[in-house]
């Protein structure tokens, strides 16, 4: 008795910092990374745009101009609107791998036009900062919204954050299986690099897993770090931390064995992200075509994966400087010298700034009837397609009093 009562207390305890923690500072300091990634996102568009200017003054004092404009010419705009439909797949896909993730939670306030918001919050502020750092924080603050608190919002984000990660790491992992012969016999050693990119891919997913399979180990070890480097002053916002291990590692462990425990949801969400991914690496096959150039598609499968990989370890806003290197490694055989150029910037345009500019004004979607969740309407749909009644349906707000409005 006196074990348990002493476990009961300090589980009261953790989920009374939790709800402090949730409706207090790490609200305000939510607020504070939005508007850092608004600054953040402001300046990777000034630089972008600079990119934009220097990339055309290379084309005219390098007496490429001409062969580019005589190339976007014979484009074939059929084969552009495809690959175009390819990426609107790939949001649609985005948008519906969220919605397994709140359909799990039966009473959730999170909608449809709310995970459209979320998503297309994930591509303008990720593509506007270096390695997409600036995606998750504003997904986090679109979802807390909606009605939830930071702490759910933050399992939700970083539970689908994991399961990408992983659709990344394993849709590599198979191109490379797959296709490691061409690779070798086509671009030679430089390949390597691409291993090691992979690699270090692979550790982060591993620290992600055990951040959510062994909380207790992750704590003990970063609160041994946090007393280390504070003892000695290299630590700067101690509390920040000592929530971050003691608090949010919790959270987002709870979240993603709670999501684990539904084996056929998780096994969906990853089908639907390989599914968001190939959508997107597939795209440079349809621009090929735009050209009139024949080219292998598991070939450009692969490829497009490997150019995605170095893309999102560069430290520049949308990649810059390794999206380049790598599309002209891995595509410029396929293209040739004559359609290499514009061939980059129908597929830059088509993957990067049309949708960075088109998701704009998505940000501000908001889901109008919160009285229903996701599962709630689903279920609804289901029983008056089977013609079976699912009784009363229970309102967000009576199952969830304490969430906001």
């Amino acid at each position: 008795m006196a074990t348990q009562s002493k476990k009961q207390v300090g589980q009261d305890k953790k989920r009374h910092v939790a709800l402090k923690v949730g409706n207090g500072s790490t609200s305000v300091r939510a607020g504070d990374d939005e508007a850092e990634n608004k600054a953040k996102a402001r300046k990777g568009a000034l630089f972008l745009g600079a990119v934009v200017i220097l990339y055309v003054l290379y084309l005219i004092f390098s007496g490429q101009m001409g062969q580019f404009v005589d190339a976007l010419g014979r484009v074939d705009l059929g084969w552009v609107a495809l690959g175009a439909v390819c990426y609107l797949s790939y949001f649609v896909f985005g948008v519906l791998a969220y919605a397994i993730a709140v359909y799990i939670d039966h009473d959730s306030p999170v909608g449809v036009r709310d995970l459209m918001s979320v998503e297309a919050s994930g591509i303008f502020f990720g593509n506007l900062t270096p390695m997409m750092a600036g995606a998750v924080p504003s997904q986090i603050v679109r979802l807390t919204r909606t009605g939830l608190d930071v702490g759910e919002a933050s399992a939700t984000q970083f539970t689908r954050f994991i399961m990408f990660q992983f659709g990344v790491v394993l849709f590599a992992a198979i191109m490379l299986a797959a296709k490691v012969g061409f690779f070798f016999q086509t671009y030679g050693d430089i390949v390597l690099i691409n291993l090691i990119v992979f690699g270090v891919h692979f550790l982060e997913l591993a620290g992600l897993f055990v951040i959510c399979l062994c909380p207790k180990f992750v704590m003990r070890v970063g609160n041994g770090l946090i007393r280390f480097f504070s003892r000695r002053g290299w630590l700067k916002n101690v509390d920040h931390w000592n929530e971050m291990v003691n608090v949010q590692v919790l959270e987002f462990s709870n979240a993603f064995m709670t999501a684990a425990k539904d084996l056929p949801s998780m096994g969906l969400t990853l089908l639907v992200t390989m599914l968001q991914l190939a959508s997107f690496y597939m795209i440079p096959w349809f621009v090929l075509r735009a050209f009139g150039i024949e080219a292998d598609f598991l070939n450009c499968l692969a490829a497009g994966s490997m150019v995605q990989m170095v893309a999102t370890a560069v430290p520049l806003p949308g990649g810059t400087g390794g999206t380049e290197g790598s599309f002209f490694m891995f595509f410029g055989p396929m293209f040739g010298a004559a359609n290499m150029s514009a061939g980059f910037i129908v597929w830059r345009i088509l993957t990067f700034f049309a949708p960075t500019i088109l998701s704009a004004p998505l940000l501000g979607l908001r889901s109008r009837n919160r009285s229903m969740s996701i599962y709630q309407r689903v279920e609804r749909i289901k029983g008056r397609l089977l013609g079976t009644s699912k009784g009363s349906v229970r309102t967000v707000a009576t199952v969830h009093p304490k969430r906001k409005k």
